[in-house]
């Protein structure tokens, strides 16, 4: 079985982003190894699921577990997600701490 690209988790992501706002839900939180293991079970593949996970966040977002390394590559990776607006002009994370 192939692994997960980053594309598949971000696709997974925002499936579950848009499941919460259609719930009306304030916001969801992931964490990496679990949501890995959902996706993948008894795969390895922490890179990808990782990278899709900060890719996917935007401005307002939050890290509820940061690893200290650079990468933020790790298990204990948890993010919190506002899904209350997906509006697709909301700036992504990245380019709001550019910003600040």
């Amino acid at each position: 079985m192939e692994k997960w690209t980053q594309e598949q988790y971000a696709t997974r992501i925002l499936e579950q982003k848009q499941e919460a706002h259609d719930k009306m839900w304030l916001y969801i939180e992931l964490n990496a190894k679990d949501f890995m293991n959902e996706c993948e079970p008894g795969v390895k593949n922490l890179s990808s699921c990782c990278k899709a996970m900060v890719a996917a966040m935007l401005e307002g977002d939050g890290y509820i577990v940061e690893p200290k390394i650079r990468t933020k590559v790790a298990g204990a990776l948890t993010i919190r997600y506002y899904v209350d607006n997906l509006s697709p002009e909301r700036r992504t994370y990245a380019q709001a701490m550019a910003q600040a």
